[in-house]
């Protein structure tokens, strides 16, 4: 292989990789653009997706809020110490 063909091979190898580094960077310019265009559809949906989350995580709460004072109720103490008699006279049949 001559010289010129060497320095003519290296200019096209050099040209082409430019040609596609701009025409990459031109597709990334404009996927940004649409994706811009989309931003507030997206915003939106996201916000709404938030506010369900929201809702759920308070419904989760009131239901742990109940439970936990449902424990610490008088009823519930009492149907508890009941059962802790009842298991005493069990354990003390079996012994």
């Amino acid at each position: 292989m001559s010289l010129w063909t060497m320095i003519f091979l290296i200019v096209l190898v050099g040209c082409i990789t430019s040609v596609m580094t701009e025409r990459y960077k031109a597709l990334a310019k404009s996927d940004r653009q649409g994706q811009d265009r989309q931003q507030p559809e997206r915003f939106a949906a996201e916000n709404a997706a938030q506010k369900r989350e929201l809702e759920d995580l308070r419904e989760r709460i009131k239901v742990l809020e109940r439970i936990a004072t449902d424990a610490n109720s008088a009823s519930a103490l009492e149907a508890r110490r009941v059962s802790d008699e009842i298991e005493a006279l069990r354990d003390r049949q079996d012994s």
